[in-house]
């Protein structure tokens, strides 16, 4: 190009009176619209959920598809079996985490929460596999939990990891918290195959009365990819399907209001009552593997106890997936349901009280099932029994762990049950606001700018 040509295009082009102030606008939009640098996102958030739901697919495979199914057609022949069984995977738990990790009670959702409030977003690396080795053995053997637990502490991990691997790219402290919650609803997302859950339950699971609002589009890529990469090794049909109405009338949302009234009480009982045992636990100066001795005594205690009044498949032990098909597909009595409901609870808590490794999110979802089956059949004496088992596991969900919004979108997203979302959201309401700000998660915090209001 020669020099007349150059200067002809600088001339008219970029200063033309006619061009120079629509190009200063588009600069001007342009600037506002990347304003956040969201484009770094577009490249890091899909490595998030990639390397997330991977490792969630291994863990799915190990524990639902090779280790749980053994275990429990062994315990369901052989009811003898329950309590050993149950000590055995405690012992490895506690031992695990006593001697290979720098403090055994510090793990799963609430090791996340508190790195996103008091670290930065740090999760120190190192004892990624020793921790999820141990929610493999608590969750594997038969413990009163699932793999939400592993799942938000792998991914909420694996984000706080990339960060150190990819700070080159011109990442702030800031950042690690938001890859920190990236991670963990990637891998919500994947266990449950359910990517707006994870975004959901990831965002208000910090915060008691508020959501993680940095977090929002990168969660939101990750926990596509996330679900995606799963989805292509495990499918993509819901994890609790079930057939139900497609309408419900105005007395039905009378009912899932009372019946919210009624979870959010039992759920604010459950939690206070755990909450104490936890801090029990936690303080009493007793070897770790020995107080999951006793945790792993008791917890096949509610097993072998419940077998023996109501011999069947039911058990409440073990992640339990395949509990909501035998509440919802087969006959049971309110009596055993009721029974069901508080063996559950008290398997919970002594799974997870003296240091079990993971979480609690389907067994409150299993209670609120089996309470919204067993009330539908004799107090509402409606037959639509899967409405009120999607209003009272939103209920308990919502009261538990102070997350209203995820256990509505959880119903609808794991379940199929899109027509009771009205319905559930009255009732998780309701139990969200009669269970005040008791949480199963002691790491929940009021929103920030709450504390200084208050100050």
């Amino acid at each position: 190009m020669n020099t007349s040509t150059r200067r002809y295009k600088t001339k008219f082009f970029p200063t033309h009176p006619w061009l120079r102030k629509p190009l200063s606008l588009v600069r001007e939009d342009l600037t506002a619209v990347y304003a956040r640098d969201l484009r770094k996102w577009l490249i890091i958030a899909p490595i998030i959920g990639l390397v997330t739901g991977l490792v969630i697919t291994a863990i799915v495979v190990i524990i639902l598809g090779k280790l749980w199914p053994v275990v429990l057609a062994y315990f369901l022949q052989h009811h003898w079996a329950i309590v050993p069984g149950l000590v055995f995977g405690f012992i490895v738990t506690g031992l695990i985490m006593q001697f290979l990790t720098p403090d055994p009670d510090e793990h799963s959702t609430e090791e996340i929460i508190r790195s996103y409030h008091e670290h930065e977003g740090e999760v120190d690396a190192r004892y990624f596999l020793p921790k999820l080795a141990a929610a493999i053995a608590t969750v594997g053997f038969g413990g009163s939990a699932a793999l939400e637990g592993p799942s938000i502490y792998g991914g909420g991990a694996i984000g706080s990891w990339l960060w150190t691997k990819l700070r080159r790219i011109r990442l702030t402290d800031r950042d690690r918290r938001i890859m920190l919650i990236c991670g963990a609803a990637a891998g919500m997302s994947a266990v449950f195959r359910a990517p707006l859950t994870g975004i959901v339950f990831a965002l208000e699971m910090p915060y008691r009365d508020d959501l993680a609002h940095e977090a929002l589009v990168p969660s939101l890529i990750a926990s596509v990819v996330s679900f995606v990469t799963l989805s292509s090794f495990l499918g993509a049909a819901p994890l609790f399907d079930f057939s139900g109405a497609t309408s419900f009338t105005r007395h039905d949302l009378y009912w899932s209001a009372l019946l919210g009234l009624i979870i959010g009480l039992i759920a604010m009982v459950f939690v206070i009552t755990f909450r104490r045992a936890r801090t029990f636990f936690v303080n009493w100066h007793f070897p770790h593997w020995g107080k999951l001795t006793i945790g792993g005594f008791l917890t096949g205690l509610c097993g072998l106890l419940f077998l023996h009044v109501y011999p069947g498949k039911l058990v409440p032990l073990g992640p339990n997936y395949e509990a909501v098909g035998y509440i919802l597909g087969q006959a049971h009595t309110s009596s055993e349901l009721a029974v069901f409901s508080v063996l559950k609870l008290a398997a919970t808590l002594f799974t997870l009280g003296p240091g079990g490794v993971s979480a609690m999110f389907v067994p409150l979802f299993l209670t609120g099932g089996s309470i919204g089956t067993a009330f539908a059949q004799s107090i509402a004496h409606s037959h639509v029994l899967g409405l009120y088992a999607a209003v009272g596991m939103a209920s308990f969900i919502s009261a538990g762990y102070k997350t209203p919004l995820a256990a509505v979108v959880f119903v609808a997203e794991a379940t199929g049950g899109h027509a009771f979302i009205v319905p559930a959201l009255i009732g998780a309401a309701v139990a969200y606001a009669v269970s005040g700000d008791a949480s199963a998660s002691g790491d929940q915090r009021l929103h920030e700018g709450a504390k200084v209001q208050e100050v």
